[in-house]
């Protein structure tokens, strides 16, 4: 079953089953953003909403992007704000769905465990962000990784795990230079229960030239 698939499946499940990794990255974001101003805001694996709830209310424009179309149709079922944009994308392609560029914030939540080349998502995002714009990134926590954790949900033939990478640490600040985002801050946020790492948050500024004129923009997403 492909990622897409999968997420399709278990979106009539997905916001009701327990799950700590999504109900503790929600925490995360909002705990990490809460000192952060920004007016435009590309949501990337919005899912069914959850984070989109929160982005909508401190955004005056928000376009949410998932891979699903079967969380797009329940988070769409949730947030009918007018300025709020809900697109079906595949950011492992060039990110045509982003133009306009030029976002204050983009965030990216428990997707990257699904994406095996960081460095084109990073290239990708520091050619739609403004200079000086933000970078979240909040996923499973590499210690989770390295003991075989993974996304994955029960259906009718048992638990379904879902294709995912591991990536370490160094890898995302490897790519991070490569594109001129600057590490602001990094942080843990713990499992209560086992006292052990879960969700693993960084937050970039973006330093890259990428939005300086509109033909270097083009040419990133070429």
């Amino acid at each position: 079953m492909s990622i897409q698939e999968s997420y399709n499946e278990w979106a009539d499940q997905y916001d009701s089953n327990q799950n700590k990794t999504r109900d503790l990255e929600a925490i995360a974001l909002r705990e990490s953003l809460k000192e952060i101003s920004f007016e435009s805001c590309l949501e990337i694996g919005c899912g069914t909403g959850k984070n989109t709830e929160w982005l909508q209310q401190n955004s005056t424009a928000l376009k949410a992007v998932d891979f699903s179309e079967g969380m797009l149709k329940r988070a769409r079922e949730k947030i009918t704000a007018s300025h709020v944009q809900f697109v079906q994308a595949d950011i492992t392609k060039p990110w045509d769905f982003a133009i306009p560029p030029h976002y204050d914030l983009i965030t990216f939540s428990l997707v990257l465990e699904h994406i095996e080349n960081l460095d084109f998502i990073f290239q990708q995002s520091a050619a739609v962000l403004k200079k000086g714009a933000c970078m979240y990134i909040g996923e499973l926590h590499p210690y989770k990784q390295y003991a075989g954790s993974k996304a994955r949900f029960e259906t009718s033939d048992g638990t379904h795990e879902l294709r995912c990478y591991t990536h370490h640490i160094s890898d995302f600040l490897k790519s991070s230079r490569n594109h001129g985002l600057e590490l602001m801050e990094i942080k843990e946020f713990i499992d209560e229960e086992t006292g052990t790492p879960r969700i693993l948050v960084m937050v970039f500024e973006n330093h890259s030239a990428a939005n300086d004129n509109g033909d270097f923009y083009r040419k990133k997403l070429s």
